[in-house]
């Protein structure tokens, strides 16, 4: 007799539907299974066949042969431990072959008939909803992730036994069922305690990392040891605008693939804060491996990447950033297969002036000479430093300031400039997919947004002569300029907003100066 079950597999962040075939025949007791499966499906036969026993059914002793549709596509992962169950149960009569029509199913299976929690439901509960299947039977754990997408029936169960249970109608399961809104009750977004009002002075700094939540750009600080720029960059999540219920959809998609989402946890729904070591490896930071992941850029897809001491970073890690900070993806190539992660995110990046870090602070107290201070500048790559919006130096305190300076802003305050500024972005780009701040926009946005007047035209001409400006940098400066723009609340970018956002580029002037 034979038996077909749906099940899926994931290829980068999307999903896929995959049949599982089971015959039976006379012959040697076996069981083969075919299609092209890696070590945790080959695995999964031992899983399968003692949850069976011991949930309470009986598996004569035939020979399998399981199929893995379709055959030419690699198959990973133990969330096809239930749809193998299922169909040898099927194939040998103990479950009726048309309950399984129309409905998918995951989980990985313990021992004892327990099913536990797999990556990526959420992306395969939406590939369900698009191939119109009815049902997607998933591990209790994975129930909330998937009955966001709405449109289809998500089962719940806690056991293979209740799974046939349900199947045969003696133990119907009740659909799970998810309000997205709801789950954005926070009305911050991100609960945290950390607050611009705790940093004293660096208000040009605060000011800087305004406008980069405000447009969703890259920022760089440079300053000495102490002078605040982990303790800034920490408080940008508190500034940021919540994330849409699109904008969640993608970002929980990643973390779901990962492995990242907390047991029940339905959407991620405030904005990622990624900040890896600087030990961490080229396939850390981008995604790799022989089945490809996603890295840290990716896992802060919609929200920020930090890096802390950039220049101490490999160059050839950092480097790999240069295409995920201009494209907003990842391409991972491999022998066995090529995936595309999303990649869309804000860096945050802080490093020292010098290897000492103290030089140009005015109290002589740097040891470094002027060969050194170059060379570890230099860590940090021109076109790499060309895909940062903004170059921000950030002095040390003096005593005074740090002793009798009145707190600042709080954050709540500075998001509420930074919510209406991206409110202004949102009705600019309704209609233009993939757009969600003014970092996003491409050369056609750019000419239809950002047009300047004869005086603002003349200081941009001006500063890229200075300053030795790229066509890339020159565009990230009419991006800034109109970010600028929006947070003022007017629509036309003028003289002042673009003198402000050259003001960014202090490491471009630093080496004009120098000649480098």
């Amino acid at each position: 007799m034979l038996s077909q079950v749906t099940s899926g597999a994931i290829r980068g962040v999307d999903a896929y539907l995959v049949r599982v075939e089971v015959d039976q025949s006379r012959g040697i007791p076996s069981m083969t299974v075919v299609g092209l499966p890696e070590g945790a499906v080959r695995e999964g036969r031992e899983r399968v066949t003692a949850a069976i026993q011991n949930s309470g059914f009986y598996l004569p002793p035939r020979r399998f042969t399981i199929n893995l549709a379709p055959a030419d596509v690699r198959k990973d992962g133990s969330a096809f431990d239930l749809p193998l169950a299922l169909g040898l149960l099927a194939a040998t009569g103990a479950v009726k072959g048309n309950s399984l029509d129309g409905t998918c199913f995951v989980g990985e299976l313990g021992l004892d008939g327990e099913l536990r929690p797999v990556r990526g439901v959420l992306p395969l509960a939406l590939r369900c909803r698009d191939e119109g299947l009815r049902a997607l039977v998933v591990p209790a754990e994975n129930a909330m992730e998937a009955a966001v997408v709405g449109e289809i029936e998500v089962i719940a169960a806690a056991s293979l036994r209740e799974v046939i249970r349900h199947l045969a109608g003696r133990e119907r399961i009740t659909p799970t069922h998810v309000d997205p809104q709801a789950l954005f009750a926070d009305p911050g977004g991100r609960a945290t305690t950390l607050d611009y009002a705790d940093v004293r002075g660096q208000e040009l700094a605060k000011r800087a990392l305004e406008i980069a939540a405000a447009g969703h750009h890259n920022i760089l600080m440079v300053g000495p040891p102490g002078s605040g720029k982990s303790m800034l960059a920490r408080r940008i999540a508190g500034i940021l605008p919540p994330l849409s219920v699109e904008e969640a959809l993608e970002v929980t998609r990643v973390h779901s693939v990962a492995g990242r989402l907390a047991p029940g946890q339905a959407l991620v729904v405030s904005r990622p804060f990624r900040a890896p070591h600087h030990t961490a490896s080229e396939a850390a930071l981008v995604g790799g491996g022989s089945w490809p992941r996603p890295g840290e850029v990716s896992l802060a897809h919609h929200g920020v990447l930090f890096l802390d001491e950039l220049p101490e970073f490999r160059r050839t890690a950092l480097e790999t950033l240069r295409q995920p900070l201009e494209d907003g993806v990842v391409h991972v190539g491999r022998a066995r297969q090529s995936v595309t992660f999303p990649a869309r995110v804000m860096l945050a990046a802080a490093m020292n002036p010098c290897p000492c870090g103290h030089y140009g602070d005015g109290a002589g107290r740097c040891v470094c000479h002027e060969g050194q201070v170059r060379r570890y500048t230099q860590r940090v790559s021109g076109p790499l430093l060309d895909r940062i919006d903004m170059h921000v130096d950030v002095p040390a305190l003096r005593p005074g300031e740090l002793i009798r300076r009145p707190p600042g802003e709080s954050s709540a305050v500075i998001r509420e400039r930074v919510v209406a500024a991206r409110e202004r972005q949102r009705a600019r780009f309704v209609g233009r997919p993939g757009i969600f701040a003014n970092a996003d926009m491409g050369p056609r946005e750019i000419r239809d947004s950002c047009r300047l007047d004869e005086k603002a035209e003349s200081l941009l001409k001006t500063a890229i002569q200075r300053l030795g400006l790229s066509a890339r940098a020159y565009h990230r400066v009419l991006k800034l300029a109109r970010t600028i723009a929006d947070l003022e609340g007017v629509e036309d970018i003028r003289t002042a907003h673009v003198a402000e956002a050259v003001q960014y580029r202090s490491l471009d002037r630093a080496r004009a100066r120098s000649g480098v």
